[in-house]
């Protein structure tokens, strides 16, 4: 097998391999051949079609802020960008001929970033034609489908607008659908997705809502640092009183024991922080509820905080008995 990086080592490269498969939650052993197989370039190049509607772009622009690994840019080396409105060097007829001819071809890997909006067609119009149309025309011909963030999975903050924005679901309803539902998406999750697929050319295993049972199967609370102080009912109510510092941010409209993620353990910012250890509470953004359902996201007077908090009083939230304040 040949190796793509120059001078490293076969025992490096497969080092690199295994950290790369654990680090994006592909742990399984068998991985770690078939990830070096896709890194080295001994699997196809698969093509991607990468489709924006309503949204802000932040999912573009998390996936391209990967660090560390630097495994976003050998996928890119590894599979065809046919289409991405965001980094494309290709514009107007000359980009809309290559999405038409790579549909037309099909195959490829369909990325769905933003919201569909459903009142009006006139609300997300991308090269002069609905978005609503391009994505049910590209997802009859795509292998696979993968909704990235939280607008494309369940609507996101459009949903809450007047457009009557859904996510891809709502849309493409006779084929399965990942959904990595965060704001914006995390890079692993994406980057591990597509690996997973590459490696397996297979679906990952999916909750009831379509999400990677990898990425998706603990909630926020259960791995808080903050989850004791949760169970002590010491909850933070002023920000400037230095004693409250670590306490749990319930009060503060904290939505972690409802929201399923591994924010906690794979971290934001190249494993460096993630909205709670900076002093912000969870806003429940891979759930279906965020936005509209999860605010208003700083006070505890939500619907869905409310019920947090009777659920914890009748004794259906269990406490983390093994650690103490």
């Amino acid at each position: 097998m040949e190796v793509p990086f120059g001078k490293i080592n076969r025992r490096d490269f497969m080092k690199y391999c295994a950290t790369t498969a654990a680090v994006l939650g592909l742990s399984e052993l068998e991985f770690v051949t078939k990830v070096s197989e896709v890194l080295a370039g001994a699997a196809s190049k698969p093509p991607v079609i990468w489709l924006q509607g309503q949204d802000c772009a932040g999912c573009s622009i998390s996936f391209a802020g990967a660090l560390n690994p630097p495994i976003a840019s050998m996928l890119l080396d590894r599979v065809s960008v046919r289409y991405h409105e965001a980094i494309m060097a290709a514009s107007g007829h000359v980009a809309e001929a290559a999405l038409k001819e790579t549909v037309q071809a099909g195959g490829f890997v369909l990325c769905v970033e933003g919201a569909i909006p459903t009142k009006d067609d006139r609300f997300c119009m991308v090269g002069g034609r609905p978005f609503r149309e391009a994505v049910e025309e590209a997802a009859a011909k795509a292998a696979a489908i993968i909704a990235v963030g939280a607008c494309a999975t369940y609507g996101g903050i459009p949903a809450a607008g007047p457009t009557g924005a859904v996510g891809v679901t709502k849309i493409i309803k006779d084929k399965p659908v990942i959904n990595l539902s965060t704001c914006p998406v995390h890079c692993d999750h994406l980057i591990g997705t597509v690996l997973y697929y590459l490696t397996t050319s297979k679906v990952p295993p999916l909750d009831k809502l379509g999400r990677p049972k990898m990425y998706f199967g603990e909630l926020v609370h259960d791995n808080c640092r903050r989850r004791s102080y949760f169970d002590n009912e010491m909850f933070l109510t002023d920000w400037n009183d230095p004693a409250q510092k670590n306490w749990c941010l319930y009060q503060k409209g904290c939505k972690g024991p409802d929201t399923y993620a591994d924010c906690p353990v794979r971290r934001w910012n190249d494993g460096l922080n993630f909205c709670i250890d900076c002093g912000a509470g969870c806003m429940g953004c891979s759930e279906p509820e965020f936005y509209a359902g999860m605010s208003p996201l700083y006070t505890a007077e939500s619907e869905r905080s409310r019920d947090i908090m009777a659920r914890k009083k009748a004794g259906l939230i269990a406490p983390v008995k093994e650690e103490k304040v």
